[in-house]
């Protein structure tokens, strides 16, 4: 039981460890551990993306926000809603 105990203690302390040292990192910059999140939109065209492998016609949508999101960043002005700029389905696709 002791021995047990003793590797809860040792693995506990070395997460401890790997979190203290994380948290350095993010403060040199390196990586983003707790303080910084991810952009609003990213999870979005991330499923957006999945989504276009089963329905190419919403490749077009990705790729249009792909080509909007570098200019807004270089401009400083927020990009442009690529969704009024998505094809039309074509006649016969449902």
């Amino acid at each position: 039981m002791l021995r047990i105990a003793a590797w809860c203690l040792a693995a506990g302390l070395l997460l401890w460890l790997l979190d203290r040292l994380a948290l350095q990192a993010e403060r040199r910059g390196w990586i983003y551990y707790r303080k910084k999140r991810a952009r609003p939109g990213s999870v979005g065209n991330a499923l957006l993306a999945a989504h276009a492998l089963l329905e190419p016609r919403v490749e077009a949508l990705v790729e249009a926000r792909a080509e909007a999101a570098p200019e807004a960043e270089e401009s400083g002005e927020p990009a442009e809603d690529p969704k009024t700029e998505a094809p039309e389905p074509r006649g016969g696709e449902v």
